[in-house]
């Protein structure tokens, strides 16, 4: 497997090619408990992360917010983290595509718009852009059953869309999916890169967002930074912790070494927990209990990745059992 294979981003897209050799190899497909328990660790960190960054935004503003979270995964780890083999380029546009307007976004729209449970599912419409792109700009091919759960998805999205939602409004939902759209967009720039160690490359690409961020932060936010830290509780600055040490880079190694070990087919359907595990903690941190709409609309939403990545990986298995010596 190559090591651009260990990017987290682009696994679930690369599912959805059916018989996408470069991402399903021949590695051990069989996982450990042991392996089960960091993969499942993995997810709850992911899954968490969402209610950790709406307990960070009640005291601070989120473009700020989401600034000191890339700076402090930056410094001083850029010191001592080789520099990603790619250009300068590539590291400045998923930077850009990645740090400002995605975590931007989201954060913007998580602050009084999104609920942390609906966002961490809205958010996966990511995969469906990244698919929809990939079609579009390299003229990937689509099967029957990836249109089919896009469309399922859709009606899901819909559902939010036409309703009202007391767990997110109109304008949360466009800001959720516009920071997914952008998502896909980096997505496409890191899927063409080669060998390049995703930990390594985070490391580098979080060195952008900050001073776009801080600077986004002055002119709308508040021209007082330092009077916002300092008045700031310890809730926030332990919110600040587990998103750049924990969910970043604690979970993006251990993501990473587990699909050294494993082929993705064997990994990639355990992120498909995340936003049940988003939704779950929200409840039972936030008290951000869904209605019977919303529970339908993200029960489609599930229904429509569902089909997108664990499909492929099923239809995979099952010829290679009826052929065992096939090679795509």
């Amino acid at each position: 497997m190559k090591n651009s294979d260990l990017n987290p981003y682009l696994i679930q897209n690369a599912l959805c090619k059916y018989g996408n050799q470069a991402f399903i190899s021949k590695v051990s497909t069989a996982v450990k408990a042991k392996d089960i328990c960091f993969a499942l660790l993995v997810v709850v960190i992911w899954g968490v992360n969402f209610s950790v960054i709406k307990m960070g935004l009640e005291q601070l503003p989120p473009l700020l917010f989401s600034g000191l979270r890339f700076a402090v995964v930056a410094l001083p780890a850029v010191f001592f983290v080789p520099r990603p083999k790619t250009s300068f380029w590539n590291v400045l546009a998923v930077g850009l595509f990645l740090g400002v307007f995605k975590f931007g976004l989201l954060f913007v729209a998580m602050q009084e718009d999104a609920s942390a449970g609906l966002s961490s599912l809205i958010l996966q419409a990511q995969v469906f852009f990244t698919i929809a792109l990939s079609y579009w700009i390299f003229s990937e091919k689509l099967n029957r059953w990836q249109v089919f759960g896009i469309a399922v998805a859709l009606v899901g999205f819909l559902v939010f869309a036409l309703q009202d939602s007391a767990h997110i409004t109109q304008k949360g939902l466009v800001l959720i999916l516009s920071a997914a759209l952008f998502w896909a967009f980096s997505n496409l720039i890191m899927k063409r890169m080669q060998g390049v160690n995703i930990l390594h490359f985070m490391v580098w690409v979080s060195l952008v967002p900050p001073l776009p961020l801080f600077l986004l932060s002055y002119f709308s936010e508040s021209q007082q930074p330092l009077q916002l830290l300092s008045q700031s509780n310890v809730a926030s600055w332990l919110s600040l912790g587990y998103v750049a040490y924990i969910s970043t880079l604690v979970a993006f190694a251990l993501w990473g070494q587990l699909l050294k070990q494993y082929s993705a087919a064997s990994v990639t359907p355990f992120a498909l927990l995340i936003p049940v595990v988003g939704i779950a903690s929200s409840a039972l941190w936030l008290d951000e209990q869904l209605a019977l709409n919303e529970i339908l609309g993200a029960g489609l939403i599930m229904l429509g990745l569902s089909i997108n990545v664990l499909l492929p990986v099923w239809i995979r298995v099952r010829n290679d059992k009826s052929d065992p010596n096939r090679v795509d």
